[in-house]
């Protein structure tokens, strides 16, 4: 499914079906996902489409852009370093392209969608919440519906440390994929109830191509990098 088409562009994979068909002078866009339907007109010649999963936190809606997983706890050693493999929830981005421009034009899901707060309610955020089973290899997953995120944890703090969450900021998010999505992340244990997490921008396989990420397609120039989990980490 993912990858650049030109406006013969047509799908139907993992019960999703898109494509583009010419109505009255002007290109239509159609895509059916279970129950729901989109379609829009493009007033377009010569662009392209470009398909690639991108950040996991759009529907149903644009609400927020923090991505909770939540794990079986682990006891983190202090000063050690462990790796380890979660899944993710995957969205689909749907792009349509110029010479000068690049604009979204449609973001699909196949998973349900669920929301959490993470911290206080006078000062914590929303998230979108996800659970994950924890792997000491790359799981098998359905490519449409989940993505690998490789996590290296590292306890700089001078106790042992349970840890059954990771918070992640979407603005810093890096994806990858070919047969599979992937993410890298790293979380720094600083406390006892605090860590830091971000994202490399490195692919978990050789060979899989970078997404186009979403911020960049806004325009939406991107400062932060990181994110304080001040809130708890279990």
């Amino acid at each position: 499914m993912f990858g650049r088409y030109d406006y013969t562009f047509q799908i139907d994979d993992g019960g999703i079906k898109a494509g583009i068909e010419r109505r009255d002078g002007l290109y239509c866009y159609r895509r059916t996902c279970g129950e729901k339907r989109f379609e829009r007109l493009l007033a377009s010649e010569s662009g392209g489409i470009i398909v690639n999963p991108v950040e996991p936190v759009n529907l149903p809606k644009e609400i927020t852009n923090f991505l909770l997983i939540e794990f079986d706890p682990v006891l983190v050693e202090p000063g050690s370093v462990n790796r380890f493999y979660l899944t993710f929830p995957v969205e689909i981005g749907v792009f349509v392209e110029s010479k000068r421009d690049i604009e979204v034009l449609d973001i699909i899901g196949l998973d349900h969608q669920k929301y959490t707060l993470y911290g206080p309610a006078s000062g914590g955020v929303i998230a979108r919440w996800y659970k994950s089973k924890i792997y000491p290899d790359i799981p098998e997953v359905h490519p449409l519906m989940e993505g690998v995120m490789e996590l290296t944890i590292r306890n700089t703090y001078r106790e042992w440390v349970t840890v059954s969450q990771a918070v992640f900021e979407s603005y810093d998010m890096k994806l990858y994929y070919n047969d599979i999505v992937s993410m890298t992340a790293q979380m720094r244990i600083i406390t006892k109830n605090q860590a830091e997490t971000d994202f490399l921008d490195t692919p978990l396989k050789p060979g899989m191509k970078k997404s186009i990420e979403l911020y960049t397609a806004r325009g939406i120039p991107s400062i932060k990098k990181g994110f304080l989990m001040e809130w708890g980490l279990a």
